[in-house]
């Protein structure tokens, strides 16, 4: 009977605490500045508002890395910055065309992660990717998620595929920020710049 009545006194005082922190404010969320407010715009949106935000940090990830580290790679046989960016690319313009829409024929070849290494190239084929991605789900009606497609001997469903892209992608783009931070990079967001939806 002791222990019960000692429970009930620590619970009581527990949720007095919790009660009087809520009413002064004291257990908040911090308050967070613009740039990362714009940086987390889509968080929590579903499907097109996940693809925004991590479409938006990896453009500006990689235009905020310098051209001369896009070759820079953290160990041999590890890809450098520009392959890990060229990869993304690559990627979901694949995986988008598993769902239906043509692969850049440039981009079908085994060595682009190798052969197109300059930032300018890089950063515009990563837009294109992330932009075709976009403008091809945008085009499907509800119903034509659930067609089913093959990739890799499996039999899975069109939501399926774009998921697989927002997943790889927010994949890589930890890798991304790893990759700049051990070159002394902050990544924009953190640094405060505000980025464009």
């Amino acid at each position: 009977m002791r222990q019960r009545l000692l429970f009930l006194a620590l619970a009581l005082a527990l949720a007095l605490a919790l009660a009087l922190a809520l009413a002064l404010g004291t257990f908040t969320l911090h308050a967070q500045s613009p740039a990362m407010l714009a940086a987390n715009e889509g968080i929590w949106e579903g499907y097109d508002g996940e693809r925004r935000y991590v479409s938006r940090l990896l453009v500006s990830m990689a235009e905020a890395i310098p051209a001369d580290k896009y070759a820079w790679r953290p160990a041999p046989g590890v890809r450098s910055i520009s392959e890990v960016l060229m990869h993304v690319a690559q990627s979901n313009f694949y995986l988008l065309s598993v769902t239906g829409p043509k692969m850049p024929h440039e981009l079908e070849r085994k060595d682009v992660e190798k052969t197109i290494v300059s930032k300018p190239e890089v950063v515009a084929y990563l837009r294109r990717s992330l932009e075709a991605v976009k403008t091809a789900r945008a085009q499907l009606k509800p119903s034509d998620l659930q067609r089913k497609v093959k990739i890799a001997g499996e039999t899975v469903n069109v939501d399926g595929m774009y998921l697989r892209i927002i997943c790889h992608d927010n994949e890589h783009m930890g890798q991304l920020i790893a990759y700049a931070r051990m070159n002394g990079i902050v990544p924009p967001w953190s640094a405060g710049v505000v980025l464009t939806k």
